[in-house]
């Protein structure tokens, strides 16, 4: 007889192994279990040609070798301890960063993802000048956190907790109406990507962008440069306002930084002074994530990725002119967005189902984004010209 001990016993473990998850993505019906350089093969052996990167994630391949070894290198000895301690592979990362990118007056806060270090940016803003408004602006995409979510054009993901701050979203390239704005004195931080992501790989003006730079010196406001898809080598440029001439206040940067390991951070200009107690992180910086992206930073040093990014895509470019239905080209290097004059949900699932290629979408229902590894090659993009080709 069963008892009423075991029987709920039994109900806990029912209970156990028919959790489901929250159901908040809309899912392709495909299971990846191992990827190599711009191949990702799913459960069935299947190759796919990756040009979406994992949301331009994968910037030096799928499991590089180098990138495997020394990770696992790292796991064996120390994976991770507390930020109360000496860790000098972040000095290390520090260092190399302002190497390769050449920005060298900025001091580094490591934390975990985009998102965190948007929302790391945004409060060191306000606690610098003491103010609270932010502007963002239209089509702009930030983070699904706190006051990352408030400065994301998306009122769909912007819950009323998160709606309290304080934003003005403005139209992106319209300066006169960003210092219409400065003028009431009570702007903490001016938020932009460089490139839009999510929104549509729209790019302003040099002229914008460094007019947007002396606003805010002059109304003391921060210039946050949000390239957490844009940075670490995406555009052929190690950061994409570096392309305009600019120095922002703060520069965020996830994604490509780690390969598919979980590391974001934030360049503070050496103007912002650090307290004690300011920022705070317990997993951001560890040991297995500083290896990583030291790791990415050697690849696309030693194996000229941000060279190679430039030829790439001058060879899309002037590749897809031969493709009529192609309406525009957009973005820089290897962050692009063709745009088509009807919404590409079918053409998309086309391409993953039957040619077997990977790619992205966007706010724009018109627009196909290509984010591929930085590896990628000619003979990779022809692959996916050819079935444009086919279905077009």
């Amino acid at each position: 007889m069963l008892k009423m001990k075991d029987y709920n016993l039994k109900q806990t473990f029912f209970n156990i192994i028919n959790m489901k998850l929250f159901n908040v993505y809309p899912l392709f019906n495909i299971t990846p279990i191992k990827g190599k350089d711009v191949y990702i093969y799913d459960e069935n052996n299947i190759e796919y040609l990756d040009l979406y990167g994992g949301h331009a994630v994968i910037s030096i391949g799928h499991s590089h070798p180098e990138y495997v070894e020394n990770i696992n290198r790292q796991v064996s000895k120390l994976g991770f301890y507390s930020n109360s301690i000496q860790n000098p592979l972040q000095v290390e990362l520090a260092d190399k960063i302002a190497e390769l990118s050449g920005c060298d007056d900025y001091q580094l806060f490591l934390c975990n993802s985009g998102a965190e270090a948007n929302e790391n940016a945004l409060k060191l803003a306000s606690f610098h000048n003491n103010k609270k408004k932010v502007i963002a602006f239209k089509n702009g995409f930030h983070g699904r956190t706190s006051a990352a979510v408030a400065v994301t054009d998306n009122s769909k993901i912007i819950a009323p907790i998160n709606a309290q701050q304080e934003v003005e979203l403005i139209t992106f390239g319209n300066l006169g109406a960003v210092e219409q704005v400065l003028r009431n004195n009570d702007v903490c931080a001016v938020i932009i990507e460089t490139i839009q992501g999510v929104g549509g790989l729209d790019e302003s003006t040099a002229e914008f962008y460094q007019g947007l730079s002396k606003l805010c010196k002059t109304h003391d406001a921060i210039l946050i440069a949000d390239e957490v898809q844009s940075g670490f080598g995406r555009t052929g440029d190690f950061f994409a306002f570096q392309k305009h001439h600019i120095e922002p206040d703060i520069i965020s940067m996830a994604k490509g930084m780690g390969n598919g390991f979980p590391i974001g951070g934030i360049l503070i200009h050496s103007k912002i002074k650090a307290s004690f107690g300011l920022l705070g992180t317990t997993f951001g910086g560890n040991h297995v994530a500083c290896v990583a992206s030291l790791s990415v930073l050697k690849v696309l040093e030693d194996e000229a990725l941000m060279d190679n990014v430039k030829v790439i895509s001058k060879y899309v470019l002037d590749n897809v002119k031969n493709i009529s239905k192609i309406k525009m080209i957009k973005g820089r290097g290897l962050m692009l967005g063709l745009e088509f004059d009807f919404p590409i949900a079918e053409l998309r699932k086309t391409l993953i189902h039957k040619h077997r290629i990977f790619t992205g979408s966007s706010k724009n229902p018109n627009l196909l984004r290509i984010l591929p590894p930085l590896t990628i090659q000619k003979k990779h993009m022809d692959v996916f010209f050819e079935a444009l080709k086919l279905e077009l």
